[in-house]
C-alpha cells in the first residue's frame, strides 16, 4: 500500500529523484527542471500564490503528479489515503516546520493537479486549504459556493480554533481546468501492513459464567492514519473495514465461538463482547473533543464510548450474520437495533419492519436483547443509518 520511507536526493543540476521503499519494493522517479520554489510567508497574497502556481507548473511537476496518480491507481487508494500520500510528498518538497505556507501550497497544487477541486482562502497570516466534498462532515469548517460544499483540510493546523466571525477570509482565484473532482472521506480499503507493524492485544470478557480471551492483532499506525479524520456520518465510519491482519485475528475466532449458538444468542454474545471487553470513557475525557472511532480503532484503543461500540457491534454482526440493522440516535446516546428471523420482546418498528434493541454499551441495568434503558423509553430518537444486506 502506501506507508513508506520517503527520500529525495539530488541527481544532477535541475533534477531531483524521489524514491520510497515499501515492504521491500523501491519506487524511484525523477522531477525534471526541479528547484525549490521560494515563498515568503510574510507575503501571503493572491499575487504571490499565483506566482507560486505558475512557477510550479513550469517546473514539470506534472511528472510527479503522474507518478502519484499511478501509485494511487495500482494500490487502490481511497481519497483520504491519497491525501496522506500527498502530505508526505509535500513534506519532502518543503518541510512543514520550515515553511508552513509553502508546504500547504504544495499540497494544494498536487491535489489540484491530481484533478480535485481544491481551493485556498487567506486572511492576514492564515492560509486555509479546502477541497470540494459532498460528504456529511460535522466538526470542521466548510462553505458553500454554487451549490458545492468545500471542506477545510488544514483547520487542525491552527489548533482547530479560528474565529470566522472576526476574520474575513477571501478566496484565491486561480483557474485550474482539470480540478473538477469531488473528494470523498469514505474508506473502502485499509493498507496491507507488514506483520511487524502489529502488536498482540488481549481482550477478555465473561459470558454465561465462562471467561473468554481473544488475542487480537492491532496496529498503532491505524491511530495515526485517522488522527485528523473528521467526524463523518454513521454509514461512512461504521463501514470502514478492518485491516486484514486485525480482521483475521478476531472474526474467525468469533465465528468459531458462536457457530453452535442460535442466531439470537450469537448476536447476544457479540453485543456483550462489545459491551464488556473494553473500558468506557467519553470522547471529551478521551480525546478532548467529539471523535468517532472505526471498528478497528475501537479494538485498538483501551477506552471507548457508545458511538465506538455501536460501530464495532455493527461490524461484527455484519461480518458474522449480515442482518438488517438500524442506528438509534438519541440526544446523548447511540445504540443499535437488529432485525432477527425470530425474536420476542417489544420491537422498534421502522418502515414496517421489526428491529430489537441490542445495547453494546454498559448501562446501569444489564440489558438483554429487546430491552431499552428505562431512561430512554420516552426519549425521542432518530434513525441515523439503516443497513440492509445485499442478498
Amino acid at each position: 500500500m502506501f506507508f513508506f520511507c520517503f527520500s529525495i536526493t539530488q541527481v544532477n543540476a535541475g533534477r531531483k529523484q524521489i524514491g520510497f521503499a515499501f515492504y521491500g519494493d523501491t519506487l524511484k522517479f525523477n522531477i525534471d527542471s526541479f528547484e525549490v520554489i521560494q515563498f515568503d510567508p510574510e507575503n501571503l497574497t493572491e499575487a504571490a500564490i499565483t506566482t507560486f502556481y505558475e512557477k510550479a507548473y513550469s517546473l514539470h511537476y506534472r511528472s510527479l503528479v503522474n507518478h502519484l496518480l499511478y501509485y494511487k491507481e495500482i494500490n487502490k487508494l481511497d481519497d483520504w489515503f491519497y491525501y496522506q500520500l500527498i502530505r508526505k510528498t509535500a513534506q519532502q518538497l518543503c518541510p512543514k516546520q520550515e515553511n508552513f505556507e509553502l508546504y500547504t501550497l504544495y499540497k494544494w497544487f498536487l491535489l489540484s493537479k491530481s484533478g480535485y477541486d481544491a481551493q485556498l482562502a487567506i486572511c492576514e497570516n492564515k492560509l486555509l486549504f479546502y477541497v470540494r466534498s459532498e460528504d456529511n462532515i460535522y466538526d470542521i469548517p466548510f462553505y458553500k459556493k454554487d451549490n458545492k460544499q468545500y471542506v477545510c483540510l488544514n483547520y487542525h493546523d491552527y489548533g482547530s480554533k479560528i474565529d470566522f466571525k472576526a476574520l474575513a477570509f477571501f478566496s484565491v482565484n486561480i483557474n485550474i481546468p482539470e480540478a473538477v473532482k469531488s473528494f470523498s472521506y469514505r474508506v473502502t480499503h485499509m493498507p496491507e501492513f507488514g506483520e511487524d507493524a502489529y502488536d498482540e492485544k488481549e481482550l477478555k470478557f465473561n459470558y454465561d459464567n465462562k471467561n473468554y480471551t481473544f488475542k487480537v492483532m492491532v496496529n498503532p499506525e491505524v491511530q495515526n492514519i485517522f488522527v485528523n479524520y473528521p467526524v463523518v456520518d454513521y454509514e461512512a465510519y461504521f463501514n470502514i473495514p478492518m485491516s486484514n491482519r486485525t480482521y483475521n485475528s478476531l472474526i474467525p475466532e468469533l465465528k468459531n465461538v458462536v457457530k453452535g449458538m442460535s442466531q439470537k444468542k450469537g448476536v447476544d454474545y457479540l453485543m456483550r463482547f462489545a459491551r464488556d471487553a473494553f473500558a468506557y470513557q467519553n470522547d471529551q475525557a478521551n480525546f478532548g473533543k467529539e471523535k468517532r472511532l472505526s471498528p478497528e480503532q475501537t479494538l485498538l484503543y483501551n477506552n471507548s464510548d457508545c458511538d465506538d461500540r455501536a460501530a464495532l457491534f455493527f461490524a461484527l454482526v455484519k461480518e458474522i450474520y449480515d442482518l438488517p440493522m438500524i442506528v438509534l440516535l438519541y440526544p446523548k446516546h447511540v445504540t443499535m437495533a437488529v432485525q432477527f428471523e425470530k425474536s420476542s420482546g417489544k420491537p422498534i418498528v421502522y418502515k414496517d419492519k421489526k428491529y430489537y434493541v441490542c445495547e453494546p454499551t454498559p448501562q446501569a441495568k444489564d440489558l438483554s436483547i429487546g430491552e431499552q434503558d428505562p431512561k430512554l423509553r420516552h426519549t425521542p430518537y432518530e434513525i441515523a443509518y439503516e443497513y440492509n444486506p445485499v442478498r
